[in-house]
């Protein structure tokens, strides 16, 4: 079985810190991170293996001032596709961002400057987002005489609802600044971005890695359930997870008084 060390990325840099936190740095600034094919096959690759390698959490951010600017549109011009062969590029951008989604390791994303089509594709795929000031969200799909190919009909859908994202990719309708926040595109609206998701990392960091895996990969499973399958996967999962090992030291904390107190700061 590949380890990290056998990847070789030309568009992605990937680190791992010893405390097991990965960063993974789209690095296509001169094309505002646009997504490529060998970009799309990088992501699969290193988030094929970050659950395999003990790694706790993940950052995913870019170079340059933006995040990403979505889909590589002068590749897909110059390749001149046909459906079959697009197709089969989209099921490559499906493959990466389930893997993501669902493989188990937190990841946070760092945005900044343009998430803009598959850029928003790729964002949605984390589990959280933290955006600097200066970030806007847009699908300007309609505007190009395209369709989003990436999972926005299933992510974004989720995060903002359908009749947003149907006015984002038929007006062109962009988001910014508090009102991100508050229609769910990212969570956190930060001075320093970078900062607050390697803060956030190492907090999750310090969770049991069973009960990380639970949450960021049961939740999206159980949402695609019908409401009575997902209560019994829920207490299959809860059955699992909430009698690990790990965690007895914690709960013996907690019945004795010393454990943290959840509880506001200041």
């Amino acid at each position: 079985m590949r380890d990290l060390a056998d990847l070789t990325l030309k568009n992605i840099l990937l680190d791992v810190d010893d405390d097991g936190i990965a960063t993974v740095t789209l690095n296509r600034p001169d094309k505002r991170n646009a997504l490529d094919i060998a970009t799309i096959e990088e992501l699969v690759d290193i988030f094929s293996l970050l659950p395999r390698a003990g790694i706790k959490a993940a950052i995913l951010r870019a170079n340059g001032d933006h995040f990403s600017a979505g889909l590589d549109l002068v590749e897909h011009h110059r390749e001149d596709r046909s459906a079959s062969d697009f197709m089969h590029v989209c099921l490559r951008w499906h493959e990466a961002f389930n893997k993501m989604e669902y493989g188990g390791v937190p990841i946070i994303a760092v945005l900044k400057g343009a998430v803009v089509g598959g850029g928003l594709e790729l964002a949605s795929a984390a589990h959280i987002r933290v955006a600097a000031r200066d970030t806007y969200f847009g699908l300007p799909e309609g505007q190009r005489g395209l369709f989003t190919g990436g999972g926005a009909t299933i992510r974004v859908a989720d995060l903002i609802g359908k009749a947003r994202m149907i006015d984002m990719m038929l007006s062109g309708r962009l988001y910014r600044d508090q009102e991100a926040v508050d229609v769910g595109l990212c969570q956190y609206l930060v001075d320093n971005p970078e900062a607050k998701a390697l803060e956030i990392a190492r907090n999750a960091a310090q969770n049991p890695p069973l009960s990380n895996f639970a949450i960021c990969s049961a939740i999206s499973h159980m949402q695609n359930m019908s409401a009575l399958d997902a209560a019994y996967a829920e207490a299959v999962v809860a059955g699992v997870v909430n009698t690990q090992e790990a965690a007895k030291a914690r709960l013996a904390a907690f019945a004795q008084g010393t454990a943290n107190k959840i509880k506001p700061k200041g």
